[in-house]
């Protein structure tokens, strides 16, 4: 989980402002924030099931900006390199 954690934030570094204003809200509250479905239901006033769709669907969208663009594989490589 802590890996997939934190290729959701990478990600979202280099991809969130493509992602729409509510999907930003969300991986931030819950990848970054750390805050679970119920905390960001009552901080949102969406329900849980609607927060875990946002979610996932934000997730493969970030994952899509990636095979797609690669901007994360070619900073790690030159981070490596």
């Amino acid at each position: 989980m802590l890996d997939e954690t934190i290729q959701i934030s990478m990600l979202y570094d280099f991809y969130g402002p493509l992602l729409t204003k509510r999907q930003q809200q969300l991986v931030d509250l819950y990848f970054n924030e750390n805050l679970s479905l119920t905390e960001i239901s009552s901080q949102v006033g969406i329900s849980k099931q609607a927060i875990s769709v946002g979610l996932k669907t934000a997730e493969r969208s970030l994952k899509e900006y990636e095979n797609k663009l690669g901007l994360v594989k070619r900073w790690e490589t030159e981070r490596v390199g």
